[in-house]
């Protein structure tokens, strides 16, 4: 019998998470950096051993377990042009929330009841 608790079993289960997630990254960001300049696809900039922690593998279907080994999925982008590709994505409603899943994030309408409310005045 274990000892563990909800809240052990959680932090177990996100730690091996993050760490099968910094694997993958791993492997298709040295591919990346292998095949394509190390230069921004959006603004150009340039980037050298210094500095190119802040240059990112962006997946151009937004699709992280995407990873052709001929990386045709991927682009180099920086920190802050990943960041701006990544919020127009959500803003023109193909991020998580968007069509049916935005329908049903929240079921509780406060003014359902509204319009009888207002009859019966």
């Amino acid at each position: 019998m274990s000892n563990e608790t909800s809240s052990d079993r959680l932090d177990r289960i996100v730690a091996q998470s993050r760490r099968e997630r910094d694997e993958r990254e791993k492997g298709y960001r040295e591919q990346a950096l292998k095949l394509y300049p190390w230069v921004c696809g959006r603004c150009g900039r340039e980037f050298t051993r210094e500095n190119l922690r802040e240059l990112t593998v962006h997946h151009r279907d937004h699709n992280h377990d995407n990873n052709p080994a001929d990386g045709s999925n991927w682009e180099l982008l920086c920190l802050y042009c990943h960041d701006n590709e990544h919020a127009r994505y959500t803003d023109a409603g193909y991020g998580e929330m968007s069509g049916d899943k935005a329908k049903s994030a929240s079921s509780h309408n406060p003014f359902a009841e509204l319009g009888k409310l207002l009859k019966n005045e």
